[in-house]
Order: C-alpha cells, then structure tokens, then sequence
C-alpha cells in the first residue's frame, strides 16, 4: 500500500469531496480521482461512494479512515523523535474561531506571527459555528467549551466576560434601564436561536427569562454593529464593547463569565507550526488578559 495514496484518501475522506481535498493538496482533482482509485485496486475494494454532491465513504473506507489515521499519527512521533520530516515552521495551518475572538482579536494580530515566519501561511476562519477537528476542518479552534470526546488536546486560552450594551444615541432616545425589569420596555437583540449551536452561547437566559429578541443575528461582530447604530439593548463581549465610545454599559452588577480554549487533533501535537501557533495564541492572550474581562 502506498502511503501518498492513503494520504491522499484521508484528505477525501476529511473534506468529503474530491475537488475540496485537491485544494488542500495542491494537486489537481483528475489526478486525485485517478490515485484514489489506483488505491481502490490496490486494496481490491471500494472505499468511496462518488456522488454529484461529494463522497460517502463504504465501510471499507470507514475501515481504513480510522486505520489510517493511526499510521498518520505513528508517522507524525517517529519524524517528531527522528528529527526528520517537518521541522521547520513553515506550511499552512487553518485556524477556526468564534468570529467575536476571530475579527476583533487575531485578524489584527495574525501578521505579527506570519512577520516572524515568513515561511507559515495562516487561515483564519471567524464563523459562528462549530469546527470538526477529526474531519479537519480547522488544524486548531478556539472553542467556548472544552470538548470532551474525541482525540484532542485542549488547554484554556482565557476567560472572558459579556455584558449589557445599547448606544448612547438610543439611551438618550428611550431612557436608560435601572434594573432587569425595564428592559421588557426596550428594543432587544439576540442571536438566532435554532442557529445556537453551543449551550455556552444562550447568555439571554442569565440576564432574564423570555429575552424575546425582535432582533436576532448570528454574529457577534454583527450585533456590536446593530447596537452601535441604536437598534437595540444585546448582550455583548466586554473586550469588544469596550473599545466603543459610541457603547454604554448597562446595569453593571450584570456580567456574564465564559471561557475559550485551543483545541486541536492529537495527530497534530509534534508539528512545529502547530506548536509555534498555540504558543502564539497563549502570547496573545496572556497580553491581552485585563481586556477580556470587566
């Protein structure tokens, strides 16, 4: 069995498709179409279910996903003790997070890693979602709860609070709130909520019951903007909110605690770049920390 093929399998089978994966691999998709098959006849099995809409894998290819996984990670420790294979920080390394954390914190700060290491390319997805590491959507997310199954390693990053915000131009509109109740009386926003994908996220039901935005957004960049221009009151993050003079805290007994750590496949721990990310990530959080918190 030839190891780039089985590479390559497990870039088709993390994607889902043939296209997505020879992008990631820089190969062009015929020839990915081609060595997938020659490792079909190799194995005198089908592996995967081709359809218009992506690939499905056999339980032969479910079979050798899992196998081949195990001789990725094996190959990984054996370059990591040998000395040989990717020493170097160099290739590309996708990063997954919240898009509060994403746009506001690493957009800014992202280059300043790549200035050092010219070599290193950086993707950096800012999507209100949930990342699969094993399907290798990401190389490392910045979650907001410590996953608890799955081969990944987890380490806290920071705490961070959120808080009450509306503008001062809608304050001095509609009156400023002086306890939970008034703000019944007030215009409120919130995220989607089918669209909330981790229980971390449903902060409306720390302040008051029956929140009932009229106003709900799947982004926390995109509820900052919706305040700032006096559409309502939203629960928001302090260390954005902050930095807006336009932003008035509300009720400021109020605070609402969460947390966010860097996760990211056991298969990846010896890669330098990896390695040299994470420690970037803890960099930044570790100078930033008073303004991840009221």
């Amino acid at each position: 069995m030839n190891w780039d093929d089985v590479r390559m399998f497990l870039a088709v089978a993390r994607t889902g498709q043939i296209l997505a994966a020879s992008r990631r691999l820089g190969i062009n998709h015929a020839t990915l179409g081609r060595r997938i098959t020659a490792l079909e006849a190799d194995m005198k099995t089908q592996l995967l279910i081709r359809r218009t809409t992506g690939c499905e894998l056999t339980p032969e290819g479910h079979a050798l996903y899992a196998a081949a996984e195990r001789m990725e990670t094996e190959m990984l420790a054996m370059q990591a003790a040998t000395g040989s294979g990717d020493t170097a920080i160099a290739g590309t390394v996708r990063i997954g997070a919240p898009d509060g954390f994403g746009v506001a914190v690493l957009a800014p700060r992202l280059g300043d890693l790549m200035q050092r290491y010219p070599q290193l390319k950086l993707q950096l997805v800012p999507v209100h979602r949930s990342f699969s590491l094993s399907q290798r959507e990401a190389d490392i997310a910045i979650t907001i709860e410590r996953p608890e199954q799955g081969r990944l390693i987890s380490a806290k990053l920071t705490d961070y609070t959120l808080g009450l915000y509306a503008s001062r131009g809608y304050l001095d509109g509609r009156g400023r709130p002086q306890m939970v109740e008034d703000l019944r009386e007030h215009a409120r926003i919130g995220y989607v909520e089918d669209l909330i994908f981790s229980p971390s996220l449903n902060f409306t039901g720390e302040v008051m019951r029956n929140w009932d935005a009229g106003f709900e957004i799947s982004s926390a960049i995109g509820q900052v903007q919706a305040v700032r221009a006096g559409a309502g009151i939203a629960i928001l993050h302090d260390y954005i909110a902050q930095q807006d003079a336009e932003l008035e805290r509300l009720l400021p007994d109020i605070s609402i605690r969460r947390s966010y750590w860097t996760t990211y496949h056991e298969s990846l721990r010896d890669l330098p770049r990896i390695r040299t990310v994470i420690a970037f990530l803890q960099e930044i959080a570790k100078d930033e920390n008073a303004d991840f918190r009221v």
